[in-house]
C-alpha cells in the first residue's frame, strides 16, 4: 500500500497508536495516511461529488499538524512546547475558564 501513489505513509495499528496517540479500539489494522491534496476512495465512479454542497473533506494528514497558534494573553506554556493542532482547542477553553 505504501507505494501506491499518493501515499504518505502506512504504519500497523501498534505503530499508529505510539506515533499518533490513537485509541487502539478506534483504528482499523492499518492506517493511511496520504499526501496533501489526496482524498482515497474506492473508485471515482462511486463517489457523486456532484451531490455535495460544500467540498469533500478528508480527516487532516500529516501536512496539516502545523498550525499557528494565537493567542491573546499569556498562557503557561512549557518553554518549549510540543503542541499539536488538537491542543490548540485545550490550552483555548483552559485559557477561558480562568
Amino acid at each position: 500500500l505504501q507505494a501506491v501513489p499518493g501515499m504518505q505513509l502506512v504504519v500497523d495499528k501498534a505503530k499508529a497508536v505510539r506515533r499518533f496517540e490513537l485509541p487502539a479500539d478506534r483504528i482499523g489494522d492499518i492506517v493511511m495516511i496520504s499526501t496533501e491534496n489526496m482524498t482515497l476512495g474506492t473508485s471515482a465512479h462511486r463517489h457523486d461529488l456532484a451531490a455535495l454542497n460544500e467540498p469533500l473533506r478528508s480527516h487532516g494528514g500529516l501536512t496539516e499538524q502545523e498550525v499557528p497558534f494565537i493567542v491573546n494573553r499569556v498562557l503557561n506554556l512549557p518553554s518549549q512546547p510540543v503542541l499539536r493542532n488538537f491542543d490548540a482547542l485545550f490550552h483555548a477553553t483552559t485559557a477561558a475558564a480562568q
